[in-house]
């Protein structure tokens, strides 16, 4: 279905989807919502964006169903919270185990507490089982990760190889895990966005090794808008799968 442009709202305008765009980060781009931008879109499916196609955006614009309850806004607060402490406490930790820093070990405790604090924000939607399971592989990427980071400094490529091998591993359990306990969650779409997260991390890291510090404050900016992205991806399926948890 094509809507007229006359019948768009004032300001709307028409936007070549360009690799790696997705409904959120266009949405936090443009001042809108995933909803707003859905409802100017009539038949777009958002897990398919093809680049070189062309999408209606209004920037700043909200429509009366893309309105969210208190509810929802303390959800997606808490998720983005929880993924950029994630993003935060891994750059930290990098930077200590590169420069061997005394703090290393208090800096990796802290980022070892993310997974408990996730397991804590899913387990009244999920139980305590489901919960802990995915505690269980997000700490299993933070400590792989950290192996890495430390082979990766002692110039030790037999190990690195070996880290980084589990890593990707470890990001396809976790896709494999999110698209079993929720529908609204596509694994293939958890996929390309843990690969992301990996290969920006490790271009972050390879910076402090290599000290090229301004590379490594402009991947950071990327690596937590890629954050945020997972928060709302993240955020959107809990609230498709517990509609009724999340009106008032």
């Amino acid at each position: 279905m094509v809507i007229s442009m006359s019948s768009l709202p004032e300001g709307t305008f028409s936007h070549a989807i360009r690799p790696f765009d997705t409904l959120p980060r266009l949405a936090r781009k443009y001042g809108t919502t995933e909803s707003a931008i859905l409802e100017l879109n009539p038949g777009m499916n958002p897990g398919s964006l093809q680049a070189g196609h062309t999408i209606n955006i209004c920037p700043g614009y909200t429509s009366r169903r893309s309105r969210i309850s208190r509810t929802q806004l303390h959800l997606n607060n808490l998720i983005r919270l929880l993924w950029e402490q994630h993003v935060f406490w891994t750059r930290l930790a990098i930077i200590s185990i590169v420069r061997n820093l005394p703090d290393a070990s208090v800096v990796i405790d802290r980022l070892l507490r993310n997974p408990i604090d996730f397991q804590m924000a899913l387990e009244p939607l999920y139980g305590r089982k489901i919960a802990g399971m995915f505690a269980a592989l997000l700490r299993d990427h933070l400590v792989i990760a950290a192996e890495l980071v430390t082979a990766a400094r002692d110039e030790d490529t037999e190990r690195a190889a070996d880290a980084e091998r589990r890593w990707f591993e470890n990001a396809d359990d976790i896709a494999a895990f999110l698209g079993r306990i929720n529908p609204h969650w596509s694994e293939q779409e958890w996929r390309t966005m843990l690969y992301e997260h990996l290969k920006l991390t490790k271009a972050e890291a390879v910076s402090q090794i290599t000290e090229d510090f301004s590379a490594g404050i402009s991947l950071f900016d990327d690596i937590e808008e890629q954050a945020l992205e997972m928060a709302d991806v993240m955020t959107q399926g809990i609230i498709d799968q517990f509609p009724q948890r999340f009106r008032a």
